[in-house]
């Protein structure tokens, strides 16, 4: 009796440590993964900050093309795909969330940039603060 009771006690610590090493080895993974996505996410922000000030530049349609396909970009990664980004569960009269006024925000920007470079006769300093909003409205969606 007391060799079966010591085979299992064995067994049991052994079965605690594996279970421990996995939490540990998981949390590495997740620990690796988040900050390997923050990385991400800034290299797409400062890509962000530098077509945005070519685009306050220049004022072209490729770069305007090129800022709109850098914001989606990063819409994408962070938004649409999640990336351990805190929820918001605040909701508005309409039973919609924060997290899509933001991005609704972010659209309604992106078209007055658009009707900006189209025109061509706003002054460099409106299109650089509508910019930092966008950047800003971003870095809201991040936190």
């Amino acid at each position: 009796m007391k060799i079966s009771q010591k085979i299992q006690s064995q067994s049991f610590r052994q079965l605690q440590s594996t279970i421990e090493t996995n939490q540990s080895f998981d949390q590495i993974v997740q620990s690796k993964t988040k900050q390997l996505k923050q990385q991400e996410i800034q290299h797409l922000m400062d890509e962000i900050t530098i077509q945005g000030e070519k685009l306050a530049r220049f004022r072209s349609l490729q770069d305007l093309v090129k800022f709109k396909r850098l914001v989606k970009g990063f819409l994408e990664k962070t938004v649409y795909n999640g990336l351990g980004l805190k929820k918001s569960h605040q909701f508005n009269f309409g039973g919609q969330g924060q997290r899509l006024a933001i991005v609704e925000k972010i659209d309604k920007k992106l078209v007055e940039i658009t009707e900006e470079i189209m025109n061509q006769e706003k002054k460099t300093v409106d299109l650089l603060g509508m910019i930092g909003e966008i950047k800003g409205l971003l870095i809201n969606v991040y936190m």
